[in-house]
């Protein structure tokens, strides 16, 4: 691979208005027909094999009147009631306009009885049933929805829409993250090469990299189902990423021109040293994030699908577009006092030496003290709950949210979360079997309250709805869906040859985040094994990735940790906008791993690499160790700087899970780059000593070779010395 990618970059250097050409015609090519030809996001929740499913599949075989998705229309009024004349006339004709949308099956009069109309009488509600699921459907049958408001505002009854299709195919505003991200990484980069072309070049070639990723994501999405929040994770991930990847590559052709190489030869060899690593390094994160398939849900499978097209185009702008634009730049990356003079960086290295050196010969207390600030951060993890955040931690400004409250306090919390209990008859139907479950569900604590039991055309099959007393995303409501499949229903149906399923979206997260949290743990040994099996190549040694596997679990927990501590607990939630504590999202905790486990690599393979390589040049451990930390503590710093900040313009988002991921992404980066690599690398690396890099001779003989940051061997014989 090395040679490969060093004469690529310099076949690159050579043809750089070419190449340049190419990525212009691409990026412009595929973007364009993104616009023309590229589907939209569904959301699509099913999650095969789980008895939710199954409830679903049941309805759309026997009851399909019954089996789409649903909406809720909340009619409120701030004085009187809802029944007074004026404001009774315009709900009336509200509903008739929701009656005659063309996918509407039926709609339920407000009106009409005790069970739709609040206690003071302020608040109505009439339930709408679709012909079809929220992912056929689609945003336009929910803006016909909204449309039929009119009437009833003009009589100035406020009117929200919530429920499944609502909530499902809400807005999602995009807020100032990017700019936020960007802008700092501006700053980060001015502040750390102090040239312009280099603080630009790095986030030019990120966001064109990034805009062709979606692109691809765009078009992917005409043939399989990308969800909607799809294209906000892609870019959280692809800014990061991508300006990740050109600092590395562009900070090792800096050095090698400070140190007088030739603009050409330093391109092709900086693609194959640090080129490599980033191949390496992404394809990783690549191969980590479509392992999200593990988890056997379809919308969990697309959102590894989209994040690892955008991590592999940025890595391909990071060994082709990012070269020939060094080509054309020549020595403008440099600050402007070293383009004639060619200086060491060791000076700059200096006080990176010291922390070094310091930790190096104080390893026993360096270890301890981190380990001991990673295990606490990481506590609150024991007590980490999967679920899905419901309406009511979205924003107030949402109908959706705003129907959600109404709900909530004209009916209680467990309105917004029914339950669907589709109950299979058998051969012999007996519809006395539906008064029966109907009167042990009602008889459960758990229960407020429960509908009169439906029946199909052929009557072979029922559905029961339940009103839980606590909201959808409540761990008594999972203990309740429990319950209800482990001992209420099927005591209720021995011996009677019917069998009853609990459905319904509530159900269907509650059995989206058990599946989830069954499989995450062989996920997590999965990725913890891939690693410490590359590193092993790469690294020639059994200590040294098994330490790296630890201090990623470490570090991985941490982050954990902190994400139940502010959205589970609700620590400082008011700092980051969140209105009340929220589960953590199913899937949240298997794509973190996946994402930061790639992440870690980079680092790694940036610092080990380096100690390796000075370990071999006869340095002892301690001064292999002190001297490479030196050589890399100040862009992976950089790089770390940056990857925070761009995570951290993600909390401005409205969306939970969006805010759950960057500051889940940005704690993981911000303790592996301090606490893990500056401080539990290199005084694990100082207290183990010489069997760092132990292996024993058979397992060398029989492991592949793939040293990251070696020169080519077209040129490692000719000048051996040369700095890197």
């Amino acid at each position: 691979m090395s040679n490969g990618l060093y004469r690529l970059g310099r076949w690159i250097a050579a043809h750089h208005r070419l190449v340049l050409v190419a990525w212009v015609v691409a990026v412009l090519g595929v973007v364009g027909l993104n616009r023309v030809v590229g589907g939209d996001a569904v959301d699509d929740f099913r999650v095969p094999g789980v008895e939710s499913q199954a409830a679903v599949d049941l309805l759309e075989q026997r009851f399909a009147e019954r089996a789409g998705a649903t909406a809720m229309v909340v009619f409120h009024v701030g004085e009187g009631t809802v029944n007074d004349p004026a404001a009774a006339s315009a709900i009336d004709a509200t509903i008739a306009e929701v009656a005659s949308l063309e996918h509407v099956l039926a709609v339920t009069d407000p009106l009409a009885g005790p069970r739709a109309i609040s206690p003071d009488g302020s608040t109505a509600f009439a339930a709408v049933q679709f012909d079809g699921s929220t992912a056929d459907l689609g945003r336009a049958t929910l803006d016909e929805l909204f449309d039929t408001a009119a009437p009833a505002e003009q009589a100035d009854v406020q009117v929200e829409f919530g429920g499944e299709l609502p909530t499902v195919l809400k807005e999602r505003s995009e807020g100032p993250a990017e700019m936020i991200g960007m802008l700092a990484a501006l700053v980060v980069l001015f502040v750390t090469f102090r040239a312009v072309v280099a603080t630009v070049m790095p986030l030019g070639v990120a966001v064109a990299g990034l805009a062709t990723g979606l692109s691809i994501v765009g078009l992917l999405s005409g043939l399989i189902d990308i969800p909607s929040i799809a294209p906000r994770l892609g870019t959280m991930i692809g800014l990061g990423v991508g300006i990740d990847y050109a600092l590395f590559v562009l900070s090792r052709h800096r050095d090698h021109l400070a140190h007088g190489m030739d603009v050409d030869e330093s391109i092709g060899r900086t693609n194959a040293t640090a080129g490599q690593a980033v191949v390496v390094a992404g394809g990783t994160v690549v191969v980590a994030i479509l392992g999200l398939q593990f988890a056997g849900i379809p919308f969990v499978a697309a959102l590894g699908y989209s994040a690892s097209i955008v991590v592999a185009v940025a890595v391909l702008v990071a060994i082709s577009l990012l070269p020939a634009l060094l080509s054309v730049a020549r020595h403008r990356i440099l600050p402007k006092h070293q383009r004639t003079v060619h200086q060491s960086t060791e000076a700059a290295h200096s006080g990176w030496v010291s922390w070094a050196r310091w930790v190096a010969h104080h390893p026993w207390r360096s270890s301890i003290g981190a380990t001991v600030v990673l295990v606490t951060l990481a506590i609150p993890m024991l007590d980490m709950r999967l679920g899905q955040a419901d309406a009511g931690s979205d924003p107030t400004t949402t109908t959706h949210r705003r129907a959600y409250d109404l709900l909530a306090t004209g009916f209680g919390d467990g309105f917004n979360g029914p339950l669907l209990i589709a109950v299979d008859l058998g051969d012999n139907p007996a519809p006395t079997v539906l008064d029966r479950l109907s009167a042990t569900v009602a008889a459960d604590p758990g229960v407020r309250a429960v509908s009169p039991p439906e029946l199909n055309a052929s009557g072979d099959t029922g559905l029961i709805t339940a009103i839980p007393t606590t909201k959808p995303q409540d761990q008594a409501t999972s203990d309740l869906v429990h319950r209800l499949r482990n001992d209420l229903l099927p005591a209720a149906t021995t011996g009677t040859g019917a069998e009853a399923l609990v459905g319904g979206p509530t159900a269907g997260f509650i059995d989206q985040s058990d599946k989830i949290a069954a499989r995450l743990p062989w996920f997590i040994a999965a990725v913890v094994s891939l690693s410490f099996l590359l590193l092993m190549i790469v690294f020639r040694s059994i200590l040294v990735p098994l330490k790296a596997a630890i201090l990623n679990l470490l570090s991985i927990g941490a982050a954990y940790g902190v994400v139940v501590a502010v959205f589970q607990w609700g620590w400082g939630r008011s700092l980051i906008g969140l209105d009340e504590a929220v589960p953590i999202a199913s899937f949240v905790p298997m794509m973190m791993f996946a994402i930061l486990f790639g992440l870690s690599m980079d680092y790694e393979v940036f610092i080990l690499s380096r100690i390796r390589e000075e370990y071999h040049r006869g340095h002892s451990n301690i001064d292999s160790v002190v001297e490479g930390l030196g050589a890399t503590a100040k862009v992976i710093t950089a790089a770390a700087l940056i990857m925070i900040s761009v995570f951290l313009g993600f909390v401005a988002s409205d969306d939970p899970v969006v805010k759950m991921m960057g500051v889940g992404l940005a704690t993981a980066v911000a303790v592996d780059a301090t606490i893990v690599r500056m401080v539990l690398v290199p005084s694990t690396m100082a207290l183990v000593g010489d069997p760092n890099w132990w292996l024993p001779r058979w397992l060398d003989r029989i492991l592949p070779r793939l040293d990251l940051e070696a020169e080519p061997d077209a040129i490692a014989s000719s000048d051996e010395g040369d700095p890197r």
